[in-house]
């Protein structure tokens, strides 16, 4: 780590070192998301509460499941299908925060950042959990089933990656 260190110090807050900084973190944050993706279900599977009605266009079993799955109850998408994709993915991105806001950027977070944080993170989490959804719905049916939520966790970090690499540079932690 102690190389870490001496870079921190030549290259200090240049953009493409805190992109780099940036990804590590990402990296780690992936592999927290990816336990969790994988881990949570045999958590939450069991779980047969019926989504919202806000969130059942998100989760269409129509679009979700080609037949009737474990995760469907009464034609509605389960709490026990959407929770281990919601929660790996928050709980990964508040590590991420934290973790970015001290070392990355170096920053002071402030209330109204982590609000603002907070709101597009779950924005953010919405949309790459029906994405997860959707890609782990399609690949289940292929031979990649097995790496299904692995790939699906991937694909989610990526599209988070793009919208948090400039928003916490740009806006939350940016200098002064």
């Amino acid at each position: 780590m102690n190389i870490f260190k001496k870079l921190d110090e030549k290259y200090g807050n240049k953009g493409w070192w805190q992109f780099v900084k940036f990804n590590i973190v990402s990296f780690s944050t992936s592999i927290i998301q990816f336990l969790l993706a994988n881990l949570l279900p045999f958590f939450f599977d069991g779980l047969k509460a019926k989504l919202p009605v806000f969130l059942r266009g998100f989760f269409d079993p129509a679009v979700l499941f080609e037949a009737g799955s474990k995760y469907v109850v009464d034609g509605v998408t389960t709490w026990g299908y959407v929770l281990p994709f919601f929660l790996s993915n928050f709980l990964a991105n508040i590590y991420s925060y934290f973790v970015n806001m001290k070392t990355t950027f170096k920053g002071k977070g402030t209330k109204k950042g982590m609000v603002m944080y907070l709101i597009v993170l779950m924005a953010l989490i919405l949309f790459s959990t029906w994405l997860q959804g959707v890609i782990v719905s399609y690949l289940s049916k292929t031979s990649l089933r097995a790496l299904a939520r692995t790939i699906a966790a991937s694909a989610a970090g990526l599209v988070q990656l793009a919208v948090l690499f400039p928003f916490e540079k740009y806006v939350l932690f940016k200098e002064n």
